[in-house]
């Protein structure tokens, strides 16, 4: 994955403006729990990033970086877990989750809807 380091304020509003034009996700990564390591783990395993490639992906450090963790979770109104995975589309939060729940195909189901 490519993933972009979101490490301040600004990125918060600079990815929500990025969202208008192309879905934007974002892991929230605890660096001290083991969950949250399988988690990314099997993400980074599973993803394909040719089928992805219109997606923009930023990695948060929450235990560096708590404090745009908080930032993220206010700005979006979503409540603070972690491991936590957050699609972004137009301004507004398409897909939360956390935990085991966090999978590619779930992602990519929720960025790229089959009618």
């Amino acid at each position: 994955m490519n993933w972009t380091a979101l490490k301040s304020q600004e990125q918060i509003e600079a990815l929500r403006k990025e969202s208008e034009t192309q879905p934007v996700l974002i892991f929230k990564h605890s660096t001290q729990c083991a969950i949250s390591g399988a988690v990314l783990n099997r993400l980074e395993r599973n993803w394909r990033q040719d089928e992805m490639t219109s997606i923009k992906t930023y990695y948060l450090d929450l235990i560096s970086y708590r404090n745009i963790s908080n930032g993220v979770a206010d700005f979006f109104k979503v409540e603070h877990q972690s491991p936590q995975v957050m699609v972004i589309r137009k301004g507004n939060p398409i897909y939360v989750k956390s935990h085991y729940d966090i999978s590619f195909d779930a992602i990519k189901e929720n960025i790229f809807p089959k009618n």
